[in-house]
């Protein structure tokens, strides 16, 4: 039987009340959904592979944080970033601590062989600048540039009036807008 978006919502209420088998099915369910958004962060499929494992294992471990207060999506869209995010930085953090030991194929820039992968590569970089310049400038740009959640979801999911969400965002696209047209 395929999942609703609402029956979805059951699920992951029902998991963070403890509901091991609807976790599971949970799991299952989302498990596709996961990978394909991993994969527009990260350009290579092994990569974004790990990152929706990481992203399963944490949504397992963390479920009972859910509350219900937005959509189950919404809180998806977040551990989905920040897993991606996270594997990121480990490659990169890898890729400079032992450059002779990763494959060939590992070293060519992505930027100079795909634009779709060098704009994703060129946007995990904007955002790992921007987290560490203006950290709460990050999740407002991930809800509504990458995730393209409504204005009114972010706003309640932020715990912020929409002016001053649409100021963050407005700030947020303003700081990273010359870090992804820099070619430096």
């Amino acid at each position: 039987m395929p999942h609703t978006a609402d029956s979805t919502e059951e699920l992951a209420l029902r998991a963070a009340k403890g509901d091991s088998e609807a976790l599971n099915t949970l799991l299952e369910t989302i498990r596709p959904d996961v990978l394909r958004r991993c994969g527009r962060f990260l350009p290579c499929r092994e990569d974004a592979e790990e990152a929706a494992q990481d992203t399963l294992l944490r949504v397992a471990r963390k479920i009972n944080t859910f509350e219900g207060r937005s959509r189950f999506s919404t809180w998806l869209y977040m551990v989905v970033a920040n897993c991606s995010r996270q594997k990121y930085r480990e490659l990169k953090r890898r890729s400079a601590e032992q450059p002779d030991t990763i494959e060939p194929t590992r070293h060519v820039d992505p930027r100079t062989t795909s634009v779709i992968a060098g704009s994703r590569i060129d946007l995990l970089e904007a955002l790992e600048r921007l987290e560490q310049k203006h950290p709460h400038l990050v999740a407002p740009l991930v809800y509504r540039d990458i995730c393209q959640l409504e204005y009114s979801e972010i706003a309640q999911r932020e715990g912020i009036p929409l002016g001053t969400l649409k100021s963050r965002l407005h700030q947020a696209r303003r700081e990273v807008r010359p870090w992804l047209t820099d070619n430096s």
